[in-house]
């Protein structure tokens, strides 16, 4: 298969776990004999020394013109003073909105080795923690109007509003249960419909959704509700689809449950691709250029390019059944070391997945 990617390193250590990315994604071309043109770009506070913007057109042709786009890190102390309306994080959100990107998922997996690093009980932990959160990105009370601060009878307020049309639920219900298919059959939408009518009429779209997937099982739960059993029984779910505020707090709350930021992959998605994958961790600036960082997450985000655009099963598990097994064979970055293991750097943690794949 031919398959054009458009990489962003970024700032911090998004280089280093980049080049890590590419060596996995070299080795995959090899032994599946696909033929991947890899084009780079910028993005945050390099495109802004470089071109006094965080995102430049040059880089967003380049995404457009490619089938998916791999990000490494956005941001760093070096920026703090920058205008507002050119932050580094402004590329991230910039580049979002071009390619048209309304669904983040986020899986949140706990891998065997590194099932002490959760900070839940163990006896939970060993139930299984392996599920999906997807939140949508583009609507919701972050992009409702009106919103503003103002003053009413001598006294301030502000005010957001929670908005969401049929298509945008819509949407999103079907990147959900499309994804259910593929895994355990089981759907958990989370809202508030007990209190906001906007949560109601989600209830009501996703339900006439779920017509067309009779072969999955749809549930809904309260987000209180659910922000609980996140940490009191996570193997209970599988996938779970919720608005942009719920899914804020919720991806990240089954981040933490995991145990290491580092470990955690993500994937935005639109209606056509190209779609953006990248680590959740930030650009770690205290140890960029150390080669100490953890790749892993980048690389398994690779693995998740490769499962949700270009619907190749066999790489993504190759990928995903490497990393587990170096963790299997001890080796650590700094960020997941444990007494007992082996240390190795950010350059030969890719070195030992590559060599597992």
């Amino acid at each position: 298969m031919d398959m054009k990617i458009c990489i962003l390193p970024g700032d911090g250590i998004g280089p280093e776990i980049i080049a890590q990315a590419e060596k996995v994604l070299k080795k995959i071309s090899e032994k599946f004999s696909h033929n991947i043109d890899i084009e780079h770009g910028l993005i945050g506070g390099v495109a802004i020394d470089k071109t006094s913007v965080p995102l430049p057109d040059e880089t967003i042709e380049k995404c457009k013109a490619s089938d998916a786009v791999l990000l490494g890190a956005v941001g760093g102390p070096k920026w703090d003073n920058v205008s507002h309306e050119i932050r580094p994080e402004k590329g991230l959100l910039k580049i979002r909105k071009e390619l048209g990107l309304f669904a983040n998922i986020r899986p949140a997996k706990v891998f065997g080795p590194l099932k002490e690093a959760s900070c839940l009980k163990q006896e939970i932990v060993d139930r299984g923690i392996d599920l999906v959160v997807i939140r949508e990105l583009t609507g919701g009370i972050y992009f409702g109007e009106p919103r503003g601060i103002e003053e009413k009878q001598g006294e301030k307020l502000a005010y957001n509003t929670m908005v969401y049309t049929e298509k945008e639920i819509r949407r999103i219900a079907k990147v959900a249960f499309d994804i259910a298919r593929v895994r355990n059959k089981k759907i958990c939408s989370v809202d508030k419909a007990n209190v906001l009518e906007v949560s109601r009429f989600w209830r009501e779209v996703i339900e006439d959704e779920a017509k067309n997937y009779p072969d999955c099982e749809l549930t809904h739960m309260y987000v209180d509700n659910a922000a609980m059993q996140l940490v009191l029984n996570p193997s209970q779910f599988d996938v779970i689809v919720t608005s942009n505020l719920f899914g804020d707090i919720l991806s990240d709350e089954a981040a933490v449950i995991t145990g290491s930021i580092g470990m955690l992959p993500s994937a935005s998605l639109g209606e056509k691709n190209p779609g953006l994958f990248e680590p959740i961790h930030g650009s770690a600036p205290d140890i960029a250029g150390k080669d100490k960082a953890n790749p892993l997450a980048t690389i398994l985000s690779v693995a998740m390019m490769f499962r949700y655009t270009f619907s190749l099963e066999k790489e993504a598990d190759a990928i995903e059944n490497a990393v587990n097994l170096v963790l299997e064979q001890g080796y650590r970055t700094g960020d997941i070391f444990t007494s007992g293991c082996t240390l190795v750097s950010c350059s030969e943690m890719g070195d030992l997945v590559c060599s597992n794949i």
